[in-house]
């Protein structure tokens, strides 16, 4: 009697044990499974936003030209000399200010620019809906001499893609400038994390005479 009754007490020790213990493994478990879905999201994140950087390849894009009905292929251009390309603020909810400065400050140097590249694309990101009234409406009377394009980028897909996407109110994508090579290569670039800060005319020459 005394046998089963130490068995009966142990048995009931040991549930008793696990009643206690089997919460907190739970937790622990709960827990792992939690940190790995962090570490797994933001290994995600830092893909997501990676820059192009110096020596990669620039990803390949067809945009449409504002003001017209032809798109244009970022490959078919540097084919056929170095291209610049040229991120602008876009439509982040009222027309920038600074774009329309840097775009000015292009267009008065378009005769040198033109003798070191082949097109230098200005890039007009924003929401897709009503993008293209906007960017018609920041160019105004104005128009682009050659080599100098503008494009739309309706969604904000191709920022997104080269790790240019300001996820932020009241914002598109950070002010970049890179220099692209006939290979498809990235030779020179600059991003500001500021509306400010931006590739000026001159840089731009340096880094197209070294081509």
């Amino acid at each position: 009697m005394n046998a089963r009754r130490t068995m009966r007490m142990t048995s009931g020790l040991r549930f008793l044990h696990f009643r206690a213990v089997a919460p907190r493994c739970l937790f622990a478990l709960l827990l792992c499974c939690s940190m790995v879905g962090t570490i797994r999201a933001d290994e995600d994140d830092e893909e997501q936003i990676k820059q192009l950087e110096v020596g990669d390849r620039a990803i390949e894009f067809d945009l449409p030209v504002v003001g017209g009905e032809d798109y244009l292929s970022l490959r078919e251009q540097y084919k056929q000399g170095p291209v610049v390309v040229v991120v602008l603020r876009g439509y982040p909810g009222y027309q920038c200010l600074l774009c329309s400065r840097q775009v000015a400050s292009l267009s008065n140097r378009a005769g040198t620019l033109a003798k070191h590249a082949q097109k230098v694309i200005l890039v007009y990101p924003g929401p897709a809906t009503a993008l293209e009234q906007h960017a018609e409406q920041f160019m105004g009377s104005r128009s682009l001499p050659q080599p100098l394009v503008i494009v739309r980028d309706e969604g904000m897909e191709m920022v997104t893609q080269w790790g240019l996407r300001w996820d932020a109110l009241n914002e598109t994508a950070y002010p970049a400038t890179f220099v692209i090579d006939r290979n498809g290569r990235v030779r020179w670039s600059k991003v500001s994390h500021s509306h400010a800060g931006r590739s000026t005319v001159e840089e731009i020459l340096k880094e197209l005479r070294k081509l």
